[in-house]
């Protein structure tokens, strides 16, 4: 636990010296070089204390009073624009500086002002500034409850990061001394100034398209990305989840069966159990010790991702083909959106899908997070003992699962002829598909404009978009997860691939959506969009380079475009 704390500070020192930080540091070092000698200070403390609420247990108290994930972001932004109008109006600073006085006795004794509302500043910034989190932060939001452990390593990180930040500061605000000196107004309306642009650069999400760049273009956002990334610290932190964690590192040798013939595939320790799980379709509910003696695939998935629709046909053709023999298959749907929750929705995809195999709904990853999982889909292969053997993550590789399958049954003493299982209705797959991305303001990615929460009008760029490039076009309400029309509402994208799908949402009103979609200048068809589920927009002959452009029905809602 020590060694991670000492990780975890270091780390943290390194995220404030990454690029990711830039966003923020042109209002630290304004705000920081105005006021007294205490007012940088302030601004670290005040950084320091939202940015350690935002990630420990913030996001979860949000959604349990019905808030959503930006809000914390909004309200930071918020505050940056009373902050900055504040600046360029010294009356009403000292209003506002007054209920806050109090709290500067809490700073150092020195001489100097400007303590309180650097709080607020500072408060402001924590909120933007926490997007600036690696791995070793995301392992803390992911613990579903908050321990002593958990605020520890935040701590730490937060104190590395606030050094750093600190020295940042004092050392800016001395290098503009002299300026200071000459005009302390003037300082202070620059302050306003920007303030003023940094929020409204946040409000167009200027800073997200400036990390979604450093993704595409450097190998790592951050300076300590190798080190999150080194197998100590993950290490580390699947202890601080609590998680189990099945990969060849904690394999042992199978032990021996009373069977002829014995499995090479390595024991990866007892499978956890399903937990915290809501409604079971095609079996009553079911868990690991009334399947004890039989082989269990546990199929993580979700019914709007295509790369789990596309694994469907193999795990229906096993079922078919190894039920008999002694093979139970369970998908557990882990939902990413919000509508997939509902116990309705799920019945309509198993229907459509003709899934035959128990599926279980794991609406509160509690399932998921016992497995430590992070895939969709992942499968999990376990023996008749009730150990997991087998692990594969994504698509492909379906002849290797299969043999472990057959490996498994064998052990247990099936006796299996030579025919492999045959599935039907298989997606063809391009190798270098558009990457997908998603609508919605909380992880769009690719977009010419990043959407941002609020309903607001977009234009469309002229011209044809360069490949892999998304812009939307008229008036949006835009969300955490959905893009819902409003009024003119377009989407304009030039993408490669082979299929084109979209995850919509029809109307709250129940009179159905449409989407029109329009390929390469060519003629239009409509898309009725009845029910939440994943759409095909488009299937070409062969992958290849296409420019869509589609107009969305007043009240229709987009999720997340996948390709294949």
């Amino acid at each position: 636990m020590l060694i991670l704390v000492l990780l975890s500070a270091v780390i943290g020192a390194g995220t404030a010296l990454s690029p990711c930080a830039l966003p923020v540091l042109p209002a630290l070092l304004s705000a920081g070089a105005a006021g007294g000698r205490r007012r940088p200070v302030a601004i670290v403390i005040g950084l320091s204390v939202t940015f350690m609420l935002s990630i420990v247990g913030g996001g979860v108290l949000l959604r349990h009073i019905g808030l959503g994930g930006g809000t914390l972001r909004d309200l930071g932004i918020a505050v940056l624009v009373i902050a900055g109008v504040a600046a360029l109006a010294p009356g009403l600073a000292q209003r506002l500086e007054r209920p806050l006085a109090a709290l500067s006795r809490f700073g150092p004794r020195r001489a100097g002002d400007g303590f309180a509302s650097g709080l607020l500043v500072g408060a402001a910034l924590g909120f933007v500034y926490a997007p600036c989190a690696g791995p070793v932060l995301a392992a803390v939001v992911s613990v579903s409850a908050v321990t002593g452990k958990t605020v520890v390593v935040a701590l730490a990180y937060v104190a590395g990061s606030a050094a750093v930040l600190m020295a940042i500061a004092i050392g800016g605000r001395r290098v503009l001394e002299p300026i200071r000196r000459a005009g302390p107004l003037r300082v202070q309306r620059a302050l306003g100034v920007v303030l003023l642009a940094t929020a409204v650069a946040f409000i167009a999400g200027l800073d997200m398209d400036f990390e979604t760049a450093l993704a595409r273009h450097t190998s790592s956002a951050t300076l300590t990305g190798g080190l999150e990334s080194s197998a100590g610290v993950i290490t580390r932190l699947d202890e601080l989840r609590g998680r189990a964690k099945f990969d060849d590192k904690n394999a042992k040798p199978a032990a021996k069966t009373a069977t002829a013939t014995r499995s090479s595939l390595p024991d990866l320790g007892p499978a956890p159990d399903f937990t915290g799980t809501q409604r079971w379709f095609n079996s009553a509910p079911l868990d690991l010790a009334k399947l004890r003696g039989r082989v269990v695939l546990i199929d993580f998935w979700t019914y709007t991702c295509i790369n789990c629709l596309r694994t469907l046909p193999y795990l229906e053709a096993w079922d078919a083909r190894y039920r008999a023999a002694g093979l139970t298959i369970v998908g557990v749907h882990a939902p990413e959106f919000g509508f997939e929750h509902d116990a309705g929705n799920v019945a309509r995809a198993i229907s459509t899908n003709h899934i035959k195999y128990p599926v279980v709904q794991d609406n509160d990853l509690k399932t998921w997070d016992a497995w430590g999982n992070q895939y969709w889909p992942a499968e999990y292969l376990i023996d008749a003992d009730g150990h997991v053997r087998e692990t594969h993550f994504g698509e492909g590789d379906y002849d290797k699962s299969e043999a472990a399958i057959r490996s498994l049954l064998a052990e247990r003493g099936a006796k299996l002829a030579a025919a492999r299982a045959r599935p039907h209705g298989i997606t063809p797959v391009g190798t270098e598909a558009t990457p997908e991305t998603y609508v919605g303001a909380a992880r769009a990615q690719g977009f010419t404009t990043a959407p941002s929460t609020g309903t607001k009008t977009y234009t469309l760029p002229a011209g044809r978009l360069p490949v892999n490039a998304f812009a939307l076009g008229g008036r949006w309400k835009i969300g955490d997860e959905p893009a819902t029309a409003v009024s003119g509402a377009t989407l304009a994208a030039t993408v490669h691939a082979r299929f084109v799908y979209l995850v919509l949402s029809p109307p709250d009103d129940g009179k159905g959506g449409e989407v029109t979609v329009a390929i390469d200048g060519g003629r239009s068809k409509r898309i009725a969009v009845k029910t939440q589920r994943l759409y095909t927009l488009a299937s070409f002959g062969a992958a290849g380079d296409h420019a869509l452009k589609l107009r969305f029905a007043r009240g229709t809602s987009a999720y997340a475009f996948t390709f294949g």
